[in-house]
């Protein structure tokens, strides 16, 4: 849990801003943490991750299909929130929202369905290019940012994360990579040249 959304709780304010002083913030279920404790950074990168998709989807002047499969991602993406929020190793998952294999299968048709739409990559691509693929690929990283996060938090506090939270991770920057090369199509990908800027400087 975030500090704004701790703050709304009808406890003493002067409570929560002594604990945040001293660099502790409530977590959901998990109760207090310190800010620099694994679980929370992955939730932290989750909420990164998710405006970097709604940064994208504001600027971004996708289609009514792009739009409409970014936007069922930022709400993952705030099922994967609530789900870090919450130890896996609860005894009563009542109400808990978890990332399940349903996610997982959605998001992996979803970049099935637009990787077929692209020719294979022989090499690294350099992320740029038109404005909505330069926002994909911000909003890749941020994702796969969250993923590395959420995997330190796993290794850190074996059991207490759902396993499926990264895997969902990583198969969302893939879908982004996707996307990102799709609104590129016109233009072509930009294809790293090992050393080529310094083979330019040195012929000039």
């Amino acid at each position: 849990m975030s500090d704004a959304q701790h703050s709304h709780r009808g406890e003493d304010a002067s409570l929560h801003r002594s604990a945040h002083a001293l660099g502790r913030t409530d977590l959901g279920d998990v109760g207090e943490v310190t800010k620099h404790d694994s679980r929370l950074s992955a939730f932290g990168a989750c909420e990164e991750a998710n405006v970097a998709v709604g940064t994208a989807l504001a600027f971004g002047d996708f289609g009514v299909e792009v739009a409409a499969t970014l936007t069922s991602v930022q709400n993952d993406l705030f099922d994967l929130a609530a789900d870090l929020s919450v130890p896996f190793d609860e005894t009563d998952e009542s109400d808990v929202v978890r990332i399940t294999e349903q996610h997982l299968t959605w998001v992996d048709r979803a970049y099935e369905h637009y990787s077929s739409q692209l020719s294979p990559v022989d090499g690294y691509i350099v992320p740029g290019g038109t404005v909505p693929a330069t926002l994909l690929y911000q909003a890749r990283v941020a994702v796969r940012r969250a993923e590395r996060t959420t995997l330190a938090a796993m290794a850190e506090f074996p059991g207490s994360t759902n396993a499926l939270v990264p895997r969902y991770l990583n198969s969302a920057s893939s879908l982004f990579f996707v996307l990102a090369r799709t609104h590129n199509a016109e233009l072509g990908d930009t294809m790293w040249n090992p050393l080529g800027s310094v083979t330019a400087r040195t012929q000039n």
